[in-house]
Order: C-alpha cells, then structure tokens, then sequence
C-alpha cells in the first residue's frame, strides 16, 4: 500500500484537515497469462516437431529429435526456460496493464498526492518503480507455481510422469484464490453502495 493524501474539503469558511489514504499496488497483477504465454510459446517446437520426425531427410528427422528432447517438457532446459519466460512475461504484461492504469495523471485530477512526490508525471514514475519492485516478488513466486511439476518430480520421482496434472493444480489454486478475491470485492461494493457497512464481511 502508497501513501496518499486526498485534499481536505471545505465546511463553510473552513477547510478540513487532509484525509490519509492508502494506494494497493497487487503483487501479482497479471494473473495466469504469463504463464499461458510462456506455455504456448514452448510448446510450438514441441508440436512442429510431430512433423519433423516421421521425414525421410536426416536433418529435418534430426531436427524434429532435438525439439522434442529440449522442448517435450523432458530435461532441465525446458524447465529453465519456462521459469524465465514466465517471469520475463509476468514483467512485461504487468507493466503494460499498470501504464494503461495512468495512476500519476488520476491522483492529479482528484487532488491527491503521494507525500514527497510531485504530482503528474512524477507520481507515475514513482509507482512504476515500487510496482516493479511489488512484481518481482510475484514473479518469482509466479514462476515457482509454472516450475512446481518439475520441483515435485525432483523429490518424488514418481510424481514426474503427473506432470500435467500438477501444473494444472497449481495454477487452478490461482485461479480459484482470483475468483474469490473478486468476489469478495464484489460483495464489498455491492454492501457500500447501498448503505451496508462493510464489517459485515468476514475479515
């Protein structure tokens, strides 16, 4: 959570004091896309090579070869692999999603301030970086959840040939944990809009 400073209002000749806010910034903001792009890139050689084995040329039967021992999901490269790019993707999507968002030009337009950092521009360069730092946090742990069929087979060896049944595990936990997220908000939302206190929520 940032700090935020909304402006105070004015009661007759008076002005109240500024109220204290707070900026949530999600850890993981993008969500399982990273993860979805990451898989549908490595998976591709995968596939291409289906075709690549049955031919009667050595070096496109040799090629296909190669593509399905380093991206059939078999050997450690496969799993690096995947962990960068999802951690890469989980970079790239959040920051677009967090630019379109425009924070420093919102905050501007509602009065309000981050204490210590101008408002416009400024304020927008300045939750680019704590986002940035926010999301490398859920990257790495982003990456874990794409790697964790690879880290179970790795202590149990007969959970290795489950593999897909891990991942899909993993990231269904995720998905499950964002609907509830949102529906709780939801809810939260629908109770203050008409005149509900939120405290009827379960915290």
């Amino acid at each position: 959570h940032v700090p935020v400073m909304y402006p105070g209002r004015r009661v007759g000749n008076r002005m109240s004091m500024p109220v204290k806010g707070t900026l949530p910034l999600m850890v993981n903001m993008a969500g399982m896309i990273p993860i979805i792009f990451a898989q549908s890139i490595l998976t591709f050689p995968a596939v291409l090579a289906q075709f690549f084995v049955p031919s009667t040329n050595p070096f496109l039967s040799g090629l296909g070869v190669w593509l399905q021992n380093n991206f059939g999901g078999f050997n450690n490269t496969y799993w690096i692999l995947y962990f960068i790019m999802v951690v890469a993707f989980t970079f790239f999507y959040t920051d677009i999603l967090f630019q379109q968002q425009n924070y420093g030009q919102n905050l501007k337009r509602s009065g309000a301030q981050i204490p210590g950092v101008t408002k416009g521009p400024p304020t927008q360069r300045y939750l680019t970086r704590v986002m940035r730092r926010v999301t490398f946090v859920g990257a790495f742990f982003l990456g874990i959840v794409a790697i964790m069929p690879f880290l179970v087979g790795l202590v149990y060896p007969i959970a290795g040939s489950n593999t897909g049944v891990l991942l899909v595990s993993s990231a269904g936990l995720l998905i499950v944990v964002g609907v509830i997220r949102d529906t709780y908000r939801n809810i939260e939302a629908e109770l203050k809009l008409r005149g509900y206190d939120s405290a009827l929520l379960v915290r």
